[in-house]
Parts: structure tokens; C-alpha cells; sequence
């Protein structure tokens, strides 16, 4: 496990350096995109549209934002459950994402299909989310304002702190961690 300074957006090339365990620090930007997003990108792909932002090499996260205060880029910023995502993964991974953070296990569909794909999974910690906020410098929607805090927005981010937890190999940190401590 190795403490890794990240630019993004990053290729999956990048992200396969990327070890289950490491922690990282994201500086550059990010996608924030949550459940309501995700349903209305996939039925736009569904019916054969093109998605109003491209997600080559891009990084998502699952956040649905608080309002921001006056003088802050955005209010409270923690990671929604992942799992939620899970129905609607494979279809942005097809978009060319390399990489998505959020919180919780991922479904064994979704791991092989990251897998497949070379894309690599990172969780925020759900607790923290106010202290992740100050690393969100720019808060910009992207697509789907009416759907406020669930809007696709883009996130300039300042060392955004992060743990790989599925990496691009399918090394599943939730599994390994926890393997000491099953032996007790």
C-alpha cells in the first residue's frame, strides 16, 4: 500500500499503477453524478443519444451535494452509496470512465466488469463529509440541472482524499482487510 498523489482526469493505464489499499490525494477535476443522473444518462443512451458530457478517462463520483454556504464552492460532499450506481455502471463504464469513488461494496457484476474494462473503484469516507468539502474548489453543473444536487457537475479538487478499494486488477481492498481479522 503506497500513498500516491493523482492528477485527474487520468487515463486507465494510470489507474492500473493503482494498488486496493493505496490511499490517494485527487488534485484536478472530477465528474460528480448520482442516482438520478446515472438513470437519466443511461435512458439517454438507451434511446440512442449522445450523453451531454464525455467521459473518456473521466472520474465520477456518487455525491449528491448540500447547498453551499456563502464563500464555499459547495456545502457538505460525501460520498453516496455506491451500490446504488451498480444497475447503471457498466453502461458509463462503456463511456470510458477509469475510475469512480463513492462508498460501499460493489456487486460481483460490476467488480468483473471493471475488471474486464481496467476501471478502478475508490470510497471517500462517508463521515467526513464536511471536511471533503474543502477540498472541492469549483462546483460547476454540466448537464441535468433540474436536477439539483443530483446534476452531473464537474468538481475542481484539491488533494480529495481517497482509498483505492477495487483496483484495476480486481483486488478487492474490502476482502483483503479484512482477512487478519477473520483469522482472530
Amino acid at each position: 500500500m503506497a500513498e500516491v498523489k493523482l492528477q485527474a482526469p487520468f487515463t486507465k493505464e494510470i489507474g492500473k499503477t493503482l494498488k486496493a489499499g493505496d490511499t490517494v490525494l485527487i488534485t484536478g477535476t472530477i465528474i460528480a453524478a448520482r442516482d438520478a443522473a446515472h438513470k437519466a444518462m443511461t435512458e439517454a443512451l438507451a434511446r440512442g443519444e449522445k450523453l451531454p458530457v464525455d467521459f473518456t478517462n473521466q472520474t465520477i463520483y456518487y455525491l449528491g451535494p448540500s447547498p453551499a454556504k456563502p464563500g464555499h464552492a459547495i456545502g457538505s460532499a460525501g460520498p453516496t452509496t455506491s451500490g446504488r450506481m451498480d444497475k447503471y455502471t457498466p453502461a458509463m463504464i462503456d463511456q470510458g470512465i477509469s475510475g469512480m469513488i463513492g462508498k460501499g461494496y460493489r456487486s460481483k457484476e460490476v467488480m468483473d466488469y471493471m475488471l474486464k474494462n481496467g476501471v478502478v473503484y475508490m470510497v471517500a469516507v462517508g463521515g467526513a463529509a464536511a471536511l471533503i468539502s474543502n477540498c472541492i474548489k469549483k462546483y460547476e453543473v454540466l448537464a441535468y440541472p433540474e436536477l439539483g444536487p443530483e446534476a452531473v457537475a464537474r468538481l475542481s479538487v484539491e488533494n480529495f482524499p481517497a482509498i483505492v478499494a477495487i483496483d484495476a486488477m480486481g483486488n478487492n481492498y474490502y476482502e483483503e482487510g479484512q482477512k487478519p481479522f477473520k483469522e482472530i
